[in-house]
């Protein structure tokens, strides 16, 4: 119980101190850190090295993807290419119809594609569909962040759902199928969210005096709208390609073509093809803008401070992890015996005290796998059905210790307190609409 009263402690103060005092989210986040592990009891030097760990796991894993990515984002705006996509996206989607859209999209994209990095790819363009609909931000942004965890924590290929089904010995077929299900459930749930309660929210697409050009330069002076789409749909397709040839069975070999295929489809250099090819957007080459004054040099300033609060957020999911706070809630709710519900409690109770929805899927499926014959979930459906009600779980919920969170709030211009208020609760009812679903499959399958 010290550990769950630190931790909301610790959620406190970061809102607290980021909100009413005006202290910076990284110098929050940093002191969280350091305090939740020093009065965990945990040794200085290991809170230390969890703070390091933490910090330097997370940007190695997806720094070079948050600069690649606002590279894109900046040549896509100020060469008018977004603003091209936002016309041809609208054509298509009508303009009430934006949030559904833009969660459709990140329903699709987040199957072959991580969450973090296809909200850093979809970004611009969602930013240009607001401003082309006089339309807040936030509605866009949480229908697109709630599409893509729908997915990324319910359907393979991604990587926790395709861990679980192998620890609980799920076939994986089943697995696809009732999480598509659920998962449009949970998609439904978040556009209406969206809609419904993210729109009352005025969030300015391009806050007072940042990317100006992007408000000058209008759709003609653009590139097509092709054109306009590779820096967004080559990243995306080499990242597929690169998860199709990690499947088990090797479906593209094991030769030099699944090696070049493997290599392109890594999210960093994935994202960086993205930006070389985004460099072409302007109708006109000018060697200045690739310079630390011209709009490289101001993507990458723009990166830094989301690099630095992710960075942090990252230091304080590990501290949290370093505790041993999942273990000592898995073993609280382990033996409460409530069928098919304890799987997703067990996964939102890690998910919201240590950050990582991957971790929380990976430990709660460890836990439950002796549990499935006493708990009656031995069959194979029920085992199925087991793996999507841990993804359910592992989006409850989505906060300060999610490197999520900081990606959605950051490149969506929202403070943390607003970051709670839509991205946070978002991720709560969409989890629980995910569970409701699976709980309802349940009464009929089993």
């Amino acid at each position: 119980m010290l550990l769950v009263a630190l931790l909301v402690a610790s959620v406190v103060f970061i809102v607290v101190a980021t909100t009413r005092l005006g202290l910076h989210p990284f110098a929050a986040l940093i002191l969280a850190a350091l305090g939740f592990g020093l009065l965990s009891g945990m040794p200085a030097a290991d809170v230390v090295a969890a703070v390091n760990q933490g910090f330097g796991g997370i940007l190695g894993y997806i720094g070079i993807v948050i600069v690649a990515g606002t590279i894109i984002g900046t040549f896509l705006e100020r060469s008018g290419g977004a603003l091209r996509l936002a016309e041809a996206t609208l054509r298509l989607t009508g303009r009430k119809n934006v949030p559904a859209g833009m969660a459709l999209v990140g329903w699709t994209v987040s199957l072959p594609v991580f969450c973090d990095s296809g909200f850093v790819i979809l970004s611009p363009l969602c930013k240009a569909l607001a401003e082309r609909t006089r339309t807040t931000l936030a509605a866009g942004a949480i229908a697109l962040g709630l599409g893509l965890y729908a997915t990324h924590t319910m359907v393979p290929p991604t990587p926790g759902p395709v861990a679980a089904a192998g620890i609980l010995g799920a076939d994986l077929g089943r697995v696809i199928l009732w999480g598509s299900v659920v998962s449009a459930v949970a998609l439904v749930a978040g556009w209406l969210f969206a809609t419904h309660y993210a729109a009352r929210f005025e969030i300015a697409p391009y806050p007072d005096g940042d990317a100006k050009d992007a408000r000058t330069v209008t759709a003609r002076d653009g590139p097509s709208a092709s054109h306009a789409l590779a820096p967004i749909l080559a990243p995306i397709v080499l990242i597929v390609a690169g998860s199709i040839a990690k499947l088990p069975g090797q479906p593209l070999g094991d030769g030099v073509l699944c090696d070049t295929i493997g290599f392109f489809g890594a999210p960093m250099v994935a994202l960086l093809v993205g930006a070389a090819l985004s460099i072409t957007l302007p109708r006109h080459f000018d060697r200045s803008r690739l310079g630390s004054d011209g709009w490289i040099g101001h993507a990458v300033v723009s990166a830094a401070t989301i690099l630095v609060i992710t960075g942090a957020g990252g230091a304080f999911g590990k501290v949290l992890q370093a505790s041993g706070i999942a273990d000592a809630l898995g073993g609280t709710l382990s033996g409460s015996g409530l069928g098919i519900w304890l799987p997703f409690l067990l996964a939102a109770a890690i998910k919201t005290a240590q950050g990582s929805s991957t971790v929380a899927i990976i430990t709660t499926s460890g836990l439950v796998a002796p549990l499935l014959d006493p708990l009656g979930l031995d069959g194979e459906t029920a085992r199925a059905l087991c793996v999507v009600a841990i993804g359910a779980g592992s989006m409850v919920v989505s906060h300060a210790n999610d490197s999520y969170f900081w990606v959605v709030t950051q490149f969506s211009n929202m403070d943390v307190s607003t970051g709670y208020r839509l991205h946070t609760l978002g991720t709560g009812v969409q989890g629980v609409v995910a569970a409701l679903a699976v709980w309802t499959l349940s009464l009929v399958l089993l």
